[in-house]
């Protein structure tokens, strides 16, 4: 009887640390990485350009046609003020739902799933209102500072005003 209770207290344990971890994808813009949650993820594909669209921000590279889905592309290195990326046939698109719509951004590489620790997401520090403004938080994995993307305000304010 023992036994039995100590496997459904470990299923309980296990269970709860499911529920506190977070699955990522990440990528990388030069030498920064960054990830979003895997759950949002719809499609990685490599760069096969864009067509341009009128009266749009630096950052939005245009749309693409994905299956009869019109869906946008961001710069992700133009987003964070770094200036236009110049794609090669090694930059990936990685296509993601943003609420009941789908967005593509332009990414260096995608290099990872990871699986880290909803506890051990820190608060952006202060300092940069682009990295304040784009990222929900930071973590770090292994080595390396993984900030994640808040996909809501990338997306924002894509059209210039009038």
């Amino acid at each position: 009887m023992e036994a039995l209770g100590f496997r459904d207290d470990m299923a309980d344990k296990s269970a709860v640390a499911a529920q506190n971890s977070l699955q990522l994808i990440a990528f990388s813009i030069g030498e920064q990485t960054y990830g979003v949650e895997i759950t949002t993820v719809r499609e990685i594909r490599a760069w096969n350009g864009a067509t341009p669209l009128p009266n749009t921000r630096e950052f939005v590279r245009g749309v693409i046609n994905l299956r009869g889905t019109i869906v946008p592309i961001f710069d992700l290195r133009a987003r964070f003020g770094d200036g236009p990326t110049s794609p090669t046939k090694n930059h990936v698109v990685v296509v993601m739902s943003v609420g009941d719509k789908w967005v593509g951004i332009l990414v260096d590489a995608v290099s990872d799933i990871l699986t880290v620790s909803r506890d051990d997401i820190h608060n952006v520090p202060e300092g940069n209102s682009i990295d304040t403004e784009l990222l929900n938080g930071i973590v770090t994995h292994e080595s390396r500072m993984v900030g994640l993307i808040d996909l809501h305000a990338v997306v924002s304010g894509a059209k210039m005003d009038s």
